[in-house]
């Protein structure tokens, strides 16, 4: 992956160089990935039976899959998934199953139940967060609309933000700017859970 003096400089040289790489990624590639995805957080150690944990839909290219949300609730965890607001903070609602999903802003599925607010941030242990890309220093990329840097900030001291991406989408810089909240962590679907250097 490139680095810096390289033509990826910007966020949206890197954005664009990133999904027209997903855009390629072959059908069979992503579903082998979501399988993977899917056993890392069910079958690993990355969750546990009790928790509370943010996930969100994938969708498009994005690695997983909707059914992940369902087999993580079936262990035991409990899910919030993310629900756009306006261009505040991201509210959150529980996922009460696939049935429960409807579409969205931006085509989006999102919970049909109760609104919980953006402070239900606080009760979650770990925090999945989508991204194109994440560096080892713990910035994360986006798509750009900025929902995620204004929401994490309101999450307990201490809690886990994990970004989640495939292997090759751990790089070794990527820009940022001041008010781009680092991860913790990265979880791709053939490694795992793996710490960064905040």
């Amino acid at each position: 992956m490139a680095r810096p003096g390289s033509d990826l400089q910007s966020k949206q040289q890197w954005r664009r160089h990133l999904l027209s790489k997903r855009r390629r990624t072959p059908a069979a590639v992503r579903f082998a990935e979501a399988l993977a995805l899917t056993a890392q957080l069910t079958r690993g150690r990355v969750l546990h039976p009790g928790q509370t944990v943010c996930l969100y839909v994938p969708t498009g290219s994005e690695p997983g899959t909707v059914q992940m949300l369902e087999e993580v609730a079936d262990r035991g965890v409990r899910v919030l998934l993310p629900v756009i607001a306006g261009v505040g903070p991201l509210d959150w609602a529980w996922f009460a199953g696939l049935d429960a999903l409807r579409m969205g802003p931006y085509g989006i599925p999102e919970p049909d139940g109760e609104r919980l607010g953006s402070a239900a941030l606080r009760i979650a242990d770990v925090v999945f967060v989508p991204a194109l890309a994440v560096d080892r220093s713990g910035v994360r990329l986006g798509r750009g609309a900025g929902f995620y840097d204004r929401s994490l900030p309101l999450a307990a001291p201490g809690t886990a933000f994990v970004a989640v991406v495939r292997e090759d989408e751990v790089v070794d810089w990527l820009p940022a700017d001041p008010h781009d909240v680092r991860m913790s962590a990265v979880l791709t679907p053939n490694r795992g859970l793996m710490p960064l250097s905040v």
